[in-house]
């Protein structure tokens, strides 16, 4: 565990470029309060909880601002889930995170060996202030399937960063579905460390009245032959409706081979809501597979609406189509049919909202 000092990191003023979009002043951190975590795991799966002095925690994660360093500094206990070499998890891993008032701090570690397989959803809910972070780290040739839900009570902020190692031939896939919460602001980070590793980066957002949710990524090729996929979408509606999307990919002057791509979508449902929407590519290398990105942010599309209402569907229904269409990418790559159903209602209760 690293030895931290909370003083080195200075409070954001929000003038920096990391927060220039982050309400700070939501950010209010009170009295200690208390998040309850439980799992469950299928046979081959080691979860424990683990002292946070341990050292295995914080060895891929090193504090870049004053809240990820507070949340390493202040968690007791973290959740340690580890798969060992060739071990093939034929159901997921899942944890409860639930939140009982006051502000709580949380980390979780997963690593999964070589030749590995393992789906992990962590389902955050109920009210708190929640800054946690998360570590992932996969062997040669391992698979892992990380499914993040936020799905909070509206009074409730959670903020965190994940940072992903894959080893040679993996393949790491992140799915974070952020529906919930009053204020979310998450930071995935991944990096390689070895060649022919593969990163999914997989987001769904759904802003409502006051909502602010920030996704913030950073996909650091620093080894060759590398490749990464980054899709996210968010759908907004109600006044003071936010959403923000960074998405940061660097190719460095040894990742020959790189091929990257980079998307974002967003979708406004009403008057008053606000996406922002910010990709950027640093290539220090000529010698790339393929490097893009593409970001829109619209309303309905016309065509589609009139597709379907000439068909008979009214009007409420096919933006409802469209919506549900417009999601399912994301929530058909999660591979946990209940979870997958759940997120579809939650989803639908929105909609139901919208067109009220």
């Amino acid at each position: 565990m690293q030895t931290l000092d909370i003083e080195a990191y200075p409070l954001p003023t929000g003038r920096e470029e990391a927060w220039r979009f982050t309400p700070l002043d939501r950010i209010v951190l009170g009295d200690p309060g208390k998040v309850v975590v439980e799992h469950t795991a299928p046979d081959g799966a080691i979860v424990t909880s683990v002292d946070r002095d341990d050292p295995c925690f914080g060895s891929l994660l090193t504090p870049t601002d004053r809240y990820t360093a507070l949340a390493m500094a202040g968690f007791e206990r973290g959740t340690s889930v580890v798969v060992p070499q060739g071990v093939r998890l034929e159901q997921p891993v899942m944890i409860s995170v639930r939140g009982e008032g006051g502000t709580a701090y949380g980390h979780l570690l997963v690593d999964i060996g070589d030749d590995a397989e393992a789906t992990v959803v962590i389902d955050h809910g109920g009210s708190a202030v929640f800054l946690a972070n998360a570590e992932y780290r996969l062997g040669a040739n391992a698979r892992l399937t990380v499914v993040s839900l936020q799905d909070w009570a509206d009074d409730a902020t959670h903020l965190g960063m994940h940072v992903a190692e894959i080893g040679r031939g993996a393949l790491f896939r992140s799915v974070i579905v952020t529906l919930g919460g009053g204020l979310v602001r998450l930071c995935p980070q991944v990096r390689f460390a070895g060649p022919g590793g593969e990163a999914e980066l997989l987001g769904l957002c759904f802003a409502d009245d006051g909502q602010h949710l920030e996704h913030r990524l950073f996909v650091d090729h620093n080894q060759p032959h590398c490749r990464s996929r980054v899709v996210y979408k968010g759908a907004l509606q109600g006044e003071g409706a936010h959403t923000v999307w960074i998405g940061d990919v660097l190719i460095r002057a040894n990742a020959d081979g790189t091929d990257t791509y980079e998307t974002n979508r967003n979708l406004v449902l009403s008057d008053g809501a606000r996406a922002d929407s910010v990709p950027n590519l640093e290539i220090e290398t000529g010698e790339v597979t393929g490097a893009g990105h593409a970001s829109a942010t619209g309303r309905f599309d016309d065509l589609q609406l009139f597709y379907l209402m000439a068909r008979g569907i009214t009007a409420d229904n096919a933006r409802r189509m469209v919506v549900r269409g417009f999601f399912a990418e994301v929530v058909e790559a999660i591979g946990v049919p209940a979870l997958e159903e759940r997120l579809m209602v939650t989803i639908e209760s929105e909609l139901e909202r919208a067109f009220a």
